[in-house]
């Protein structure tokens, strides 16, 4: 059980710095320099996870909030800059649902997902359905993946 696990986390890893490198790289075509280094510092930040993981003990939970605060606030700043910013918004609600307690994760994913929308509809200049309804849908998705990842972990820890 634990491979899964494993391997499910790492392609949310993998997503986020997919993402995010081609934010990267569209900011630099564009000449955006500033955008794409803010960027960039972005991905550090969000590559220092481990330094932050919630660990027993309210100084690592006190830290791993930290660490999400930082991401959402370069996120947010970086989804007004540059529309392919927005996207990151979905592998960070794993992040929220891993590091947040439950009822603080919903609200959290709630606010991140009608951010994404706005952000998307802004840049685009108009709300589409396909901009309103497809980060919902992820939304949920990421959620019930999320949830079901923690029931497993949780029932893999337990001893038989």
């Amino acid at each position: 059980m634990d491979v899964p696990l494993r391997l499910l986390r790492w392609a949310v890893h993998a997503t986020a710095g997919g993402l995010l490198a081609m934010a990267v790289i569209t900011m630099l075509r564009e000449e955006r320099a500033a955008v794409a280094a803010a960027g960039a510092l972005l991905g550090l930040v969000y590559a220092a996870a481990p330094a932050f993981r919630r660990r027993e003990g309210s100084g690592y939970v006190r830290l791993a909030h930290v660490w999400l605060g930082l991401v959402t606030a370069g996120w947010a700043v970086l989804a007004v800059a540059a529309a392919p910013f927005v996207w990151l918004a979905f592998p960070l609600l794993f992040a929220y649902l891993r590091v947040l307690p439950l009822w603080a994760a919903m609200f959290g994913v709630t606010v991140l997902t009608s951010s994404a929308i706005i952000a998307a509809a802004w840049h685009a200049g108009e709300l589409t359905m396909p901009l309103l309804v497809g980060p919902g849908v992820a939304a949920v998705v990421v959620t019930l993946l999320a949830l079901a990842c923690e029931a497993m972990s949780t029932a893999h820890e337990r001893p038989s």
